[in-house]
């Protein structure tokens, strides 16, 4: 089994009044030679955006973009035409494929937004844009795991041979996790509470990614929420 450890305060970290921004791999000025990417997911940022503020129009192409909202409400416009507000217990999927222009600003004046903005470099270039977004109820990840991106169209459908999952795990209570394919590595984020992982303690935002095993025990040391997503190493 290989390992990568990606712990809380090793983070990249960014505070520009408006947004602050935790960065997973290197990101806009937050260079890590080491943290350039686990496999196929290039970027997590842990973004908190204040009330009437946010991204104004611009463009991306040739990757897969997820924003998971945590708290709070973005509203989304972009260049196909789709304009939306997405919400916690949303997640939005936006396949910019050949080029594609948006902009996610806080749809509130005064409350705060945390929202995970994920990137994943596609498996099929110069596709057309392409956008969608989907509720997912809680109740239906308590001890088991939730699908929200697949690339089979469970969930939401991604351009890469990668899943997504989100666990809500009770304290002293445990789930395996079994790799899709053996080429595919896992990435885990504990987004609250803490678990126990190929003997590593992960806290709140802590993340681990594992790859070159068939199958993971994670134990709640506490109630915790985790954030799965399972890519292809090369």
């Amino acid at each position: 089994m290989i390992k990568a450890l990606f712990l809380n305060e090793t983070r990249g970290h960014a505070n520009h009044g408006w947004l602050d921004s935790y960065h997973t791999f290197s990101f806009a000025r937050y260079y890590n030679p080491e943290r350039m990417n686990f496999g196929m997911l290039r970027v997590l940022n842990d973004d908190v955006v204040k009330g009437g503020a946010g991204f104004g129009a611009h463009s991306h192409e040739q990757m897969e973009i997820i924003s998971i909202p945590l708290y709070g409400t973005l509203q989304h416009q972009d260049s196909t035409g789709t304009q939306g507000i997405i919400k916690a217990g949303d997640v939005q999927l936006m396949s910019a494929g050949s080029g594609i222009v948006h902009s996610e600003m806080n749809a509130s004046k005064e409350d705060s937004v945390n929202f995970l903005q994920i990137w994943v470099i596609p498996k099929s270039k110069n596709t057309p844009p392409r956008y969608e977004q989907k509720t997912f109820l809680a109740a239906e990840r308590e001890n088991k795991i939730q699908t929200l991106v697949s690339p089979d169209g469970t969930g939401l459908r991604i351009n890469q041979d990668a899943w997504f999952h989100r666990c809500d795990l009770k304290q002293d209570l445990s789930i395996h996790y079994a790799l899709k394919t053996s080429h595919n590595g896992l990435f885990l984020m504990v987004l609250e509470g803490s678990v126990m992982l190929a003997e590593h303690h992960l806290k709140r935002r802590d993340a681990i990614g594992l790859s070159a095993f068939e199958k993971i025990l994670i134990t709640a040391t506490e109630n915790a929420e985790l954030l799965l997503i399972e890519v292809p190493m090369k």
